[in-house]
């Protein structure tokens, strides 16, 4: 993981920033934060024929689990190679907590 990613990375470098930026226009609507911020991403890897993202949620019992599904795919849509398949993967393990909040998320929350 770079020092300028908030979440591992693994893949072409020309595609880090446009995924990041993709990444944080992705608002978990319960928090009105980015997704990024909350800590729900726990990687992105990107070869020639995928991008496979691993998240999670702060919770399995998250209202909007497919609205943000769905919405990571809308964005990475937009930026990544036309016909490249987005793989998201949401996961339970490690289960989500508030240390994965950004600094920018806690100070948003009056941590």
């Amino acid at each position: 993981m770079s020092i300028d990613t908030p979440f591992p990375y693994d893949g072409p470098a020309a595609l880090r920033e446009p995924v990041e930026a993709a990444l944080r226009r992705v608002i978990d609507p319960e928090l009105a934060l980015t997704i990024v911020d909350v800590g729900l991403i726990y990687g992105v890897a990107i070869d020639a024929a995928q991008a496979r993202v691993t998240m999670t949620m702060t919770s399995p019992a998250c209202p909007v689990t497919d609205v943000i599904l769905d919405d990571v795919h809308d964005e990475l849509a937009r930026v990544l190679p036309d016909g490249m398949a987005i793989d998201t993967q949401l996961v339970w393990e490690p289960a989500w907590n508030s240390d994965r909040l950004s600094p920018r998320a806690r100070l948003f929350m009056g941590w």
